[in-house]
């Protein structure tokens, strides 16, 4: 069995929860009334059982119930070579929960203040859509949950590769000058022109005349620029401005190293095809990196403390400290399903439980049989996981770096340990009986 480093939160005094404080709480989970002991044996079995499968070589869970943090541990190493430890205030490439963590709080803003209209045409803001005779009457309801017939996923490393594999000089190069000021890596920087390649070919991508829950990441890429537009801010600023900073996320954002953290940040994979080194402080998803780091659909880092909060934030229906920065309204409909009678279980840009989620068995069921209709949350590319609860009071953060060495490890998939280790927590609670 394989050495197995774990690391464990510290316990302060249980006081009530306040955004305020910009620090979260902790409490021994029998404050609350969970079975620690059956929390401890059957977290730690599945943990131990995901890194002896290569499921991934290390991470970290965080569990709260209202407003506390109950359990927080890490266990295994950045990697398989078991030389660095996961610590708590380590920083993970987020992937596809950015969309919820991004662009989505801006946007629910946006609507809640009357500059966005979930049922007007998209075409009404993104000026290109109106020319597009199979866009034009989109709505963004129908896109956010991913009910408009987009076409999934494109490729748009495809455009900067040859078929020998070498880089497009016109596109990618090895310095910064005025041209090139998009970096996606240590000594690569991205054509400024780029971005605007990538959003014509979006435009003109396919719809599907077929209306039916199909999951695509494309707008999400172009939500930076329609929240810059409707904004008149830059998008990194906004968010921090109107939500990072409130939340006290310290670590939350683009471009990590940019901002010098002191946390480690975890190494995701290792490029063989685009960037020909380990990918570490950069975000791996290619479309995202394409954009210079910065998008909507992938590129945020940020630690599990941090995820936390901004969870709780949507838990608790837009309240930072006493006051309201989205309606409940608005928090309310986005994290509602949407298109039901189309077997859709998508919310606004959320992810929901599967239609009949409590009438499955544990290994079938996305996520835990025992969350409520009413949670939501989202799942990432590179193995992260966050699930709110507002019904249970439940917040859960599952962070690890699935894709390292290679994508090709899928057994966080195929042993379906998030929805097992979500599962244990709504199991724990009341059967502690001391």
């Amino acid at each position: 069995m394989k050495r197995l480093a774990v690391s464990f939160f510290l316990i302060t005094l249980v006081i009530p929860f306040c955004f305020a404080q910009r620090e979260l709480v902790h409490a021994y989970p029998s404050k609350l009334g969970f079975d620690e002991d059956f929390i401890k044996q059957k977290v730690d079995s599945i943990m131990e059982m995901g890194i002896d499968s290569l499921a991934f070589p290390g991470a970290q869970l965080l569990v709260a119930k209202n407003d506390t943090v109950i359990f927080h541990k890490a266990y295994g190493f950045h990697t398989y070579d078991s030389i660095q430890p996961v610590a708590l205030n380590d920083m993970y490439d987020l992937a596809s929960v950015t969309k919820i963590s991004g662009p989505l709080p801006a946007l629910m803003k946006l609507v809640d203040e009357g500059k966005l209209d979930l049922d007007k045409p998209f075409s009404t803001y993104w000026e290109p859509w109106k020319r597009r005779k199979d866009k034009k009457d989109l709505t963004l309801r129908e896109i956010l949950a991913h009910q408009a017939g987009l076409v999934p996923y494109i490729v748009f490393l495809q455009k900067v590769l040859r078929k020998n594999g070498m880089i497009k000089r016109r596109f990618v190069h090895n310095s910064l000058d005025k041209k090139f000021q998009g970096q996606v890596y240590d000594g690569l920087y991205i054509n400024n022109r780029f971005e605007r390649k990538m959003n014509r070919i979006i435009n003109r991508s396919k719809v599907s005349d077929e209306k039916k829950y199909k999951y695509s990441g494309l707008p999400f890429l172009i939500f930076p620029s329609l929240i810059e537009q409707l904004t008149g801010t830059d998008y990194q600023s906004y968010l921090d401005e109107n939500f990072y900073q409130p939340l006290g996320c310290h670590t939350l954002g683009y471009l990590p190293k940019e901002n010098h953290y002191v946390n480690a940040i975890v190494p995701t994979e290792v490029d063989s095809l685009f960037r020909k080194t380990l990918v570490k402080g950069w975000v791996h998803d290619e479309n995202a990196s394409l954009k210079g780091g910065v998008s909507g659909n992938a590129g945020l880092f940020g630690t599990a403390d941090d995820l936390a909060k901004l969870m709780l934030f949507y838990q608790n229906y837009g309240n930072i400290d006493g006051q309201q920065h989205i309606s409940p309204e608005t928090v309310k409909e986005f994290t509602e399903v949407q298109f039901p009678e189309n077997d859709n279980r998508r919310g606004l840009g959320f992810d929901k439980p599967l239609l009949d989620n409590p009438e499955l068995p544990l290994g079938e069921a996305y996520p835990s049989p025992l969350a409520s209709p009413k949670s939501f949350g989202h799942s990432g590319f590179t193995g992260t996981f966050v699930w709110a609860d507002p019904e249970k009071k439940l917040t859960f953060i599952f962070l690890s770096n699935r894709v390292y060495p290679s994508r090709d490890h899928r057994q966080l998939y195929g042993l379906n340990i998030r929805t097992a280790l979500q599962d244990v927590f709504y199991k724990a609670e009341g059967l502690r009986t001391d």
